[in-house]
């Protein structure tokens, strides 16, 4: 295990740790802990034993000093410095890090804000997916990739009109296995601590919702057995709908017929947002590290105007549309002067990469200096996150038909009000976007 928080854990036989942070009083409060046996078997969970009764016969337990006390002893100072910059520049008021030696699991749930949960009559305070990490990825990095991602999660929940505060779960482990109780056991107890509804993201399969939903927890939504199913097509039709309306923004209609799109990723959101613009009469250009989903999507649609392009390549393709639809970080203060789109929208969580708002707004002026419409993608591919709402509240009763009714009507009124009130207003629909919701989440 490289250097960092959870090898301290591991060093000092401890499985728990917490990182508050107050950014109106810019305070840090540290906590530590052994808050189970090593031997617990989590595949009982909520059956032995539950969030409330799971105690250890030999706990150990470090205040705030005396957790710095541990940073210090295990040569961590400057590397908890550099956590604590991340947390004041993004606002994060707590990181919450759970730690099986057995299992081999890191898991850290990332909670920005929860502001918008709070009394709101149920169990979650917050949502957010959960991503997995392999073990051997640079822990820092998997902190900032939680952190930017969970305060991503404060502002969708707020443009989905969501009452549920914004976080991320990662979890750095080897590929699951779903006949294991115990990981899944001890990720659904890790989740439920942290009063989060999850649901699965990048790199863990819908079916873990499922079997955590059957065994464990009713706070993980998304299986392909829930009443709603995974949440890729809904999303992609949410995100259908905000380009047709920046279309119509930039050239007067909706229509897609003849433009040329470029779609990054044909993963759960990639593929049906794809089909959409087929269905649409759009130009394609595409690609993915998978040859199998580009050959499935190829054989679907045989008419269809198709391009395949290298990922390296997908940047330097000219065209009138970009949808990044994989992994976040793709557009920099490097890239963004060689692109050749007129709107970039897709599904990707922060397609900029930035870590505050501050850098976010600094590239969302590069790519307006460079004429390429752009709007921050928590406006609108919300529809997942309603999805895990609507399954959360209503359980089998909750419709697809109502969600996408839903989701398509708020991405087409929000995405077209941002708009035009940013142009009002002389700033970019980004900073617009943002400016709206803090005055909610920071009382500014």
């Amino acid at each position: 295990m490289m250097k960092g928080v959870f090898e301290m854990l591991h060093q000092e036989n401890l499985n728990h740790l917490e990182i508050h942070y107050d950014w109106r009083t810019d305070k840090f409060i540290f906590y530590a802990a052994r808050d189970w046996d090593p031997d617990t078997d989590f595949s009982q969970y909520n059956k032995l034993f539950t969030v409330f009764s799971l105690r250890p016969s030999s706990g150990k337990y470090f205040n705030s000093a005396e957790t710095e006390s541990l940073f210090a002893k295990h040569n961590l100072v400057s590397y908890i410095e550099k956590i604590k910059a991340l947390m004041r520049k993004g606002r994060h008021i707590f990181l919450d890090c759970y730690y099986s030696e057995k299992l081999g699991i890191r898991f850290v749930n990332n909670i920005h804000s929860d502001k918008r949960g709070l009394n709101n009559l149920h169990s979650s305070l917050c949502m957010g997916g959960i991503r997995r990490h392999e073990p051997d990825e640079e822990e820092l990095d998997v902190f900032i990739d939680g952190m930017n991602l969970g305060r991503a999660m404060t502002f969708k929940n707020a443009a989905a009109d969501l009452p549920m505060g914004g976080c991320k779960v990662t979890v750095q482990m080897k590929p699951i296995d779903l006949d294991n109780l115990e990981q899944v056991g001890f990720l659904a107890y890790c989740n439920d601590r942290t009063r989060n509804t999850a649901g699965p993201d990048m790199r863990f399969p819908p079916d873990l919702a499922d079997v955590v939903k059957a065994h464990f927890s009713l706070h993980f939504t998304g299986g392909r057995k829930g009443p709603l199913g995974p949440t890729g097509t809904p999303t992609a039709h949410g995100v259908h709908i905000a380009v047709k309306q920046a279309a119509r923004f930039l050239w007067g209609s909706e229509s897609l017929e003849g433009k040329k799109i470029v779609v990054q990723g044909l993963g759960a959101v990639g593929f049906p947002l794809a089909e959409d613009y087929i269905h649409d009469g759009a130009k394609l250009v595409i690609c993915d590290v998978d040859p199998a989903k580009i050959a499935e999507l190829k054989e679907k649609y045989p008419k269809a105007s198709i391009e395949v392009v290298e990922p390296s390549n997908v940047l330097k393709v000219e065209a009138d549309i970009f949808s990044p639809c994989a992994m976040g970080g793709v557009l920099n203060e490097d890239n963004i002067p060689g692109l050749k789109f007129k709107i970039v929208m897709g599904s990707a969580n922060n397609a900029l990469k930035a870590s505050s708002q501050e850098e976010e707004y600094t590239l969302a002026d590069l790519l307006a200096k460079h004429g390429i419409l752009y709007q921050v993608e928590w406006v609108h591919n919300i529809a997942g996150v309603m999805a895990g709402y609507e399954e959360y509240v209503y359980q089998e009763k909750a419709s697809m038909a109502q969600l996408m009714e839903k989701a398509g009507k708020l991405c087409k009124e929000k995405t077209w009000e941002n708009l035009n009130e940013a142009k009002r207003e002389g700033i970019t629909p980004t900073k617009r976007a943002y400016l709206v919701v803090e005055r909610e989440i920071y009382g500014e």
